[in-house]
């Protein structure tokens, strides 16, 4: 659910996303079955990111969400997303409880030795998030500093990295920020469309200009799973040429 700064979209390749939950959403269908008997395509995510993923009433919604349900459609399935904490994800993979698994999750070496990944379709940034009268002014600021991040994110990974810093992880992103705006930690790390969101809807904070890093997304799939995975990047190749990633970008994200 995966999940360092300000989201770049870059031509035909777009996109982004990255926990919590444990709730089965939209679409229907039972278990997890990539091959054609079961007609249903399982998703694993963590809908605790928009403009990515997230709750619209009792539906997962999102970028994220309507790129896997235009996949499902290439390969002629229905799609069934089962959100969950984001550090479930894999875990749901690998034990095939879930087909694929597509929450802004950068391909790291690490979970290259769980999963494998489709081609990249989204290009994106993560970014640092502080209050409005911080002195942090950029990512090197961090030095020494309590950080927030989610769990199991690449905020999560690469923030640990930062010289004497403490990091305080959190199941769900917008926790990491309420942490902010109770001067409980000094800044969180995170995924740059998200940031926007939690930015525009929490007085006080704003988003530091430079990027902590920047990252490539794609969709895991069971070690092995070579047919599903040949599948997936083929109707990723035909979404790509047609426009339509860019259509389904453009429905979350407006240019600003």
């Amino acid at each position: 659910m995966k999940k360092l700064i300000a989201a770049a979209l870059v031509g035909t390749m777009v996109l982004t996303m990255a926990g919590c939950g444990s709730k089965t959403a939209e679409t229907t269908g039972s278990e997890a079955s990539s091959d054609a008997a079961g007609g249903t395509l399982v998703m694993a995510t963590n809908a605790e990111f928009p403009p990515y993923e997230y709750y619209e009433g009792e539906n997962v919604i999102g970028i994220d969400a309507d790129i896997a349900a235009a996949v499902a459609d290439k390969l002629g399935m229905e799609l069934k997303i089962e959100d969950m904490a984001f550090d479930s994800i894999i875990p749901a993979v690998t034990s095939g409880k879930a087909d694929i698994g597509l929450a802004g999750m950068t391909v790291t070496e690490d979970r290259l030795e769980n999963v494998d990944f489709s081609d990249t379709y989204a290009h994106a940034t993560q970014v640092v998030i502080v209050k409005e009268d911080s002195d942090i002014a950029s990512p090197d600021d961090l030095e020494g500093k309590k950080i927030g991040v989610q769990l199991g994110t690449t905020g999560d990974i690469y923030a640990g990295d930062i010289k004497d810093a403490t990091v305080e992880r959190y199941n769900k992103g917008f926790e990491a920020v309420q942490a902010l705006t109770q001067d409980k930690i000094d800044a969180v790390v995170i995924d740059g469309e998200p940031a926007k969101v939690f930015v525009k809807e929490n007085e006080g904070l704003k988003m530091l200009d430079e990027a902590f890093t920047e990252e490539d997304y794609a969709i895991a799939v069971a070690k092995g799973n070579d047919e599903l995975l040949d599948k997936i990047n083929t109707a990723l190749g035909e979404l790509k040429d047609s426009g339509e990633l860019d259509k389904i970008v453009d429905k979350y994200i407006t240019a600003e």
